[in-house]
């Protein structure tokens, strides 16, 4: 945008007469997209009026045809600019993808000089909103989030990709932290491109928990009145049932309990009451064509029936034929963006909000998000969410569980003050979490997984991680940590088929850069170099901030003979860990894994110092 255009200048004034007016305005959560033209000032240069056609032409199409469809309002166009706001980020992202694919025909006639590209940034904010703007420090980050996208390329900021589901909303790539004009602190951004056509949907592993939300799920109601099309409602609420079900996250109200609200004008209130729900997911469909093998426009949305927010909504299409198979790949999308909205929404909560006025699962559901975010800061506040529900919920077992894994990845995160402590720490929450409940899967694995990575005591790890999978066999947790403590025994076969049959059970984890990075260890241990560098990228992608992922990659491309690769993985590592040397790392757990010898042959080679 030229820098009158710039919503970046837009905001409240400071005069007190403004201030007042604002504080009478609205103020909603809403997705801000800002689009501009790449190079307009040249373009404009060489032939004003034909740009000017163009790009009057463009927004008239945003406007009546892209921003309705995915259901998002323009707010203005300022020279060669785009300002929209959105509810749904999904949506905001499909929106930019294709608006930026507007001038594709039109620059196909045309010379590279003369070719018309956008660049698009959003952000997810509180915004102040009226009839004719959107005002607030939210709308101008996205405006500096668009200056950092190059051509034909949306770029976002945390607040976005954390609702949006890798491979389904599109693929996601870390950009990393960057400094923006006007913006005190850096901002982590990602990069967004196209969803993959037939992403693979299976759900997440069964695993046991008391601390969960509890979700309900009422049949979709029918948009006609033809009674073959009733039975469809209880296909889609039946297939995303069995589908939450497995979740680790969430509490899910049985079927037959749901169904006695289906088509009943029951306030969410009632809902949550009855059915001991806080979220109510439900919707409505239209069938088109035969009910038995037409097509389905399905509308679903989830709200908080506590204070009757929507928290989520979006469109579908389908074949009622999909519905009846036994891996839905609609009920799929479904329950997946429904689970992520409240893993998302609750996470949010815990970031605004003090803990003091948080519930216990939204403690525990924001703790499990915020250990797994790279940010030290974030990931100490995972800690601190924990210890407050552990004094609410003295008896929760998992909660101990979830805190000794907390100190086991800050050891080998390398960011522990003092590595023993946390090893000590860890063996403790182990200890209360056993002895609330001795056959927990989860707490056995997470065990298993301190003995392994801190302790160096692989008999008892292994002991533990066995007890946890035949206690429950699609416990992730236990494979997931089966590999890591065989890769420190040096059963390197065992190591790669567990960390695949983790993936295999929760193959679009919201973690998922976790998995990719056990798995890209377990192949580095093995010495499958290719298909290490492969699994370390994919979690990069997700998380390039991950100090245990880089270190993986920086060791495969240096056994390999890459010594070029390795030296600038390890200049990407020592930007996440600035204090890295030999002593630093053999600090970071046991110290007698072969693998780590081979870390400590490989950081030597490229000349890290010793301390």
């Amino acid at each position: 945008m030229t820098p009158s255009a710039d919503p970046a200048d837009t905001g409240p004034s400071s005069d007190s007469t403004d201030e007042a007016l604002f504080a009478d305005l609205p103020r909603r959560q809403k997705v801000v997209l800002v689009m501009d033209l790449v190079e307009s000032v040249r373009l404009m240069a060489a032939n004003e009026a034909a740009v000017v056609q163009r790009w009057h032409g463009f927004v008239q199409h945003a406007r009546a045809h892209v921003l309705p469809r995915h259901h998002g309002r323009h707010v203005k166009s300022l020279g060669d600019g785009l300002l929209a706001e959105f509810d749904s980020a999904p949506e905001a992202v499909r929106a930019a993808h294709e608006l930026h694919h507007f001038f594709d025909d039109s620059n196909a006639a045309l010379p590279p000089e003369q070719r018309f590209h956008l660049r698009a940034g959003l952000n997810a904010a509180q915004i102040y909103i009226d009839s004719v703007d959107v005002y607030g420090a939210g709308v101008n980050l996205a405006a500096r989030v668009a200056s950092l996208a190059g051509p034909g390329e949306t770029i976002v900021t945390t607040e976005v990709r954390d609702e949006l589901t890798d491979g389904l909303d599109g693929e996601l790539r870390d950009v990393g932290e960057c400094y923006l004009k006007h913006v005190p602190e850096p901002v982590r951004v990602w990069r967004v491109g196209s969803a993959s056509s037939q992403p693979l949907l299976t759900p997440a592993s069964e695993q046991p928990g008391t601390l969960l939300p509890g979700i309900a799920v009422i049949p979709f109601a029918a948009r006609s009145n033809a009674p073959e099309h009733f039975a469809v409602g209880e296909l889609v609420a039946d297939a995303v049932i069995s589908l939450l079900g497995r979740s680790p996250h969430l509490r899910v109200i049985s079927r037959l309990s749901c169904s006695a609200f289906r088509q009943r004008d029951a306030a969410l209130g009632e809902v949550s009451q009855r059915l001991g729900a806080q979220f109510v997911l439900s919707g409505s469909y239209v069938v088109l064509g035969s009910a038995g093998g037409g097509k389905l426009l399905i509308t679903a949305e989830l709200c908080d029936a506590r204070s009757g927010r929507l928290v989520w909504t979006e469109r579908f299409n389908a074949e009622v034929g999909d519905l009846l198979q036994a891996e839905s790949e609609c009920a799929h999308r479904i329950a997946l963006a429904a689970s992520s909205a409240i893993l998302n929404t609750e996470t949010e909560k815990a970031r605004m909000q003090p803990v003091a006025t948080l519930s216990a699962y939204s403690l525990q559901l924001s703790a499990i998000n915020l250990m797994h975010r790279s940010p030290v800061a974030e990931f100490e506040k995972g800690r601190e969410l924990l210890l407050a529900l552990a004094e609410r919920q003295p008896r929760a077992s998992e909660v101990r569980a979830w805190l000794a894994k907390w100190h086991v990845l800050r050891v080998i995160r390398g960011i522990s003050a003092n590595p023993a402590d946390d090893a000590r720490h860890a063996m403790d929450a182990c200890r209360q979490a056993l002895d609330l409940a001795p056959e927990n899967p989860m707490a056995l694995a997470v065990r298993g997984y301190a003995l392994s990575q801190v302790m160096g005591d692989q008999e008892g790890a292994q002991r533990d991680i066995d007890r946890a999978l035949a206690l429950a066999p699609n416990e992730v947790h236990g494979w997931i940590y089966r590999s890591v403590a065989l890769g420190h025994a040096g059963r390197y076969d065992g190591s790669v088929t567990s960390a695949l049959r983790a993936r295999s059970l929760s193959p679009v984890d919201p973690h998922a850069y976790f998995l990719a990075t056990v798995l890209a260890s377990a192949y580095a241990a093995r010495q499958q170099f290719n298909e290490a560098v492969v699994a370390a990228n994919q979690s990069l992608r997700l998380d390039g901030l991950h100090a245990p992922t880089l270190r993986t990659l920086m060791l495969s491309q240096w056994e390999s003979g890459d010594v070029d690769g390795a030296r600038a993985t390890l200049k990407r590592l020592n930007a996440v860990s600035p204090d890295l040397t030999i002593r630093t790392y053999t600090r970071m757990g046991n110290a007698q894994s072969p693998m780590r010898k081979r870390l400590v042959d490989a950081l030597r080679g490229l000349g890290v110092p010793e301390q």
